[in-house]
């Protein structure tokens, strides 16, 4: 989340000092491939990421959106989208991060983007199978 913070505040450099910053953070081994793996995955399918969130919000713009937020919202769509995680751990894990970092109403307000991405999601899945 820190990598994907840096870069939306303007510093697409970041993986210049993302070595550097994993270390700092003892993220070592398995975990540094993990966050790397979600930090190049989210830039890879970043337009459809931000298409997908600005779809879920309401009566709120995405560029207006405050960068911890949206950087919380970011991998939470990919990970629901791209990956096989389990997704309340998925949408758990952004909700504890929105506590840990962003502003008092963020909690509440990840959870119901990420949910909603998530029931329409699973809406598509189950009309793809039954098709």
């Amino acid at each position: 989340m820190s990598l994907l913070y840096a870069h939306d505040v303007g510093n697409p450099e970041v993986e210049k000092f993302a070595e550097d910053l994993l270390e700092e953070k003892k993220i070592r081994h398995k975990q540094r491939a993990f966050a790397l793996s979600l930090y190049h995955g989210v830039l890879e399918h970043l337009e459809k990421i931000d298409e997908e969130i600005a779809s879920h919000l309401k009566d709120w713009d995405f560029d207006r959106l405050d960068h911890v937020d949206k950087s919380i919202l970011r991998l939470g769509t990919y990970e629901l989208l791209y990956t096989d995680l389990d997704r309340a751990v998925v949408i758990d894990e952004a909700v504890e991060l929105a506590k840990e970092m962003g502003g008092e109403q963020s909690p509440k307000f990840v959870n119901g983007v990420l949910d909603a991405i998530d029931k329409t999601r699973r809406a598509k899945s189950d009309e793809e199978a039954q098709a």
